[in-house]
């Protein structure tokens, strides 16, 4: 197989594909048109900026094991020093001039590859590939080039929009941020039109390389996100900018419902396309098929295909996650560089549905994961609960003393097992064929719930929270609602969606941005995220609840009104005076 370097902008980029599958990329070196005069090169030359779009996601973004959930009230970082980029971002530390290694990507990684989609646009029509083949990798590349400004945009706003020009390294650049609005009806256009260009999915591809490329479906989910974000009250006329001018970039200048409804609307399209489903394979197990979505992506040979998976990275066969959340010591082999605090634990109903501050829920204190919605189990490793050791099931002990317990196993009583398999452990020698779930019909469901109830019509979101509490394993109860009270106002319904897609979301990469998105970032990531200490022994263990500070007084979450919006790099300001900073910075 040939393999190739191209240089974008100031940047080198490492591509190619091998026969495992589309985004498994290596590299060495060819110039531009060397690359855009061969078919194969200039497919290769596409693979090179898939392998990016899982950037923020990735659980090794920063320093190889961070990333913005760490920044948030779900999870804490085994690690406190000040230079980590996580920690500086939840203490509060950055700034223009001061963002530590890494904390950059969030403006460049997207603009080195809207760059490479610009460069592949002007060159597609001179490459021997055939029309169709042209006109499909025509339709990827602008689902690509919105998928990393949605990134922007959720991060800064509106921010220069290049359309389809494209910059060589000699080029001085003088482009002005884009207004909000502009912005988001641009890339409402271009996923409009690079859909009709694409397969509906690509489910029922023969070729396992095609999983993972962008498709109709895709478009039509990504245009649903941003529109909701767009929607959303940090955007929606609710700037944190006191300059009219400066609103105009960072948001909607005049808050509208209509804004809702579109986001509604679009993910309302998503849902009657047919396209997907929620994967839920029959079993006797409650929850199973939440815990299976995350390990069936693509199948090896006739399998079928998991529907609920729109977009993600098709990663080679490994164990990613069980290393990075997987607990130390033993034969578990894990990092839990990130583990899950008791706030997020706390957000878990029981199966019934009810808020643990429900009286009537039937929550115990004194045991405490007894009876919990079953999404829990397969999200939180919890003190006394049955995990793989290697390949044997073993019984976590997450008392104090104990190796996987508090401040000498886990900081906070928890590790994570949201997206593992837990069959087997970090030092077992199976591997899993795992895609990383950028964004799957779960979140088209709340992103519906959401906008719908926003857009008054609260009775409209029941449908499709009973649908996703159904497959969580919550019990219908008499009245068929799964625990969700009958007649909710607004208010109620708001409170209830933010925390639904807390829990079926989490460590997803999207509490981070939901956080910012609703404008409640300042009431719960600001002070010390909550802990267990459990003492005592079977069967009468002790629950003591206190925070981080304990552990180190140093993970102090610090956010404050500006932090809504990331500061735009300066060097990149001072490379382009057209670009006015984000408020507060």
């Amino acid at each position: 197989m040939k393999k190739f370097l191209i240089i974008i902008g100031l940047s080198a980029g490492l591509i190619s594909c091998s026969k495992s599958g589309f985004l498994d990329n290596k590299s060495t070196a060819l110039d531009e048109a060397q690359v855009f005069s061969d078919s194969s090169r200039t497919i290769q030359f596409l693979s090179r900026i898939y392998s990016d779009i899982g950037f923020s996601f990735n659980k090794g973004r920063w320093s190889s094991h961070g990333n913005t959930e760490l920044a948030t009230d779900d999870a804490e970082y085994s690690l406190s020093g000040p230079t980590q980029a996580a920690v500086a971002l939840y203490n509060g530390t950055i700034s223009p001039t001061n963002l530590p290694s890494g904390l950059g990507d969030f403006w460049s990684t997207p603009y080195a590859n809207i760059r490479r989609c610009n460069l592949l646009l002007s060159k597609l029509s001179t490459t021997p590939l055939s029309a169709g083949m042209q006109a499909r990798m025509r339709g990827e590349s602008r689902f690509l080039r919105a998928w990393y400004y949605s990134q922007l945009m959720i991060a800064y706003g509106g921010v220069p929009n290049v359309e389809d020009k494209v910059f060589g390294i000699e080029d001085v650049v003088s482009i002005p941020r884009a207004n909000f609005a502009d912005l988001v009806s641009y890339l409402a256009k271009e996923l409009d039109e690079a859909g009709e260009s694409l397969p509906a999915t690509n489910y029922d591809f023969a070729d396992t390389r095609d999983f993972g490329r962008a498709t109709k479906g895709a478009c039509m989910a990504l245009k649903a996100r941003i529109l909701l974000y767009a929607a959303s009250p940090l955007f929606n006329g609710g700037s944190i900018a006191t300059n009219p001018e400066l609103a105009k970039l960072v948001s909607y200048p005049v808050a509208s419902v209509s804004h809702w409804q579109a986001a509604a609307d679009a993910a309302l399209a998503v849902i009657n396309s047919g396209y997907y489903a929620l994967w839920n394979p029959t079993s006797t197990i409650a929850g199973y098929g939440f815990y299976q979505t995350f390990l069936n992506g693509r199948p090896a040979g006739t399998g079928t295909m998991n529907r609920e998976l729109i977009f993600g990275v098709m990663r080679p066969s490994g164990k990613d996650f069980e290393n990075y959340y997987n607990p130390g010591g033993g034969s578990f082999g894990g990092t839990h560089y990130s583990v899950p605090t008791q706030n997020l634990v706390d957000a878990f109903p029981m199966m019934n549905g009810k808020a643990i501050t429900d009286p009537a829920s039937g929550y115990q204190p004194n045991n405490p994961y007894e009876g919990r919605d079953p999404r829990f189990r397969f999200s939180i490793i919890y003190h006394q609960s049955r995990y793989a050791q290697n390949t044997a099931l073993t019984v976590i002990n997450a008392s104090v003393g104990s190796q996987q317990g508090f401040s000498a196993g886990t900081v906070t009583g928890y590790f994570s097992r949201k997206m593992l398999d837990s069959t087997f452990s970090s030092s077992s020698s199976t591997n899993i064929d795992r895609p990383w779930p950028l964004i799957r019909y779960a979140e088209m469901l709340l992103n519906y719930a959401e906008a719908i109830n926003e857009a008054g019509q609260t009775a409209m979101a029941y449908p499709r929270l009973i649908e996703l509490r159904s497959r969580a394993g919550i019990l219908p109860g008499a009245d068929g609602l799964f625990g969700l009270k009958a007649n909710m106002s607004q208010a109620e319904m708001r409170a209830l969606i933010q925390n639904e897609r807390r829990i079926e979301l989490a460590f997803e990469d999207h509490r981070f941005n939901d956080i910012r998105r609703w404008k409640i970032a300042m009431a719960v990531n600001n002070g010390y995220n909550r802990v267990v200490k459990i003492t005592g022994t079977a069967p009468n263990w002790v629950y003591t609840y206190s925070t981080t500070q304990e552990v180190q007084a140093s993970r102090l979450h610090v956010f404050r009104p500006e932090m809504h919006l990331l500061p735009i790099p300066d060097d990149e300001i001072r490379k382009n005076p057209a670009v006015v900073q984000n408020p507060g910075w």
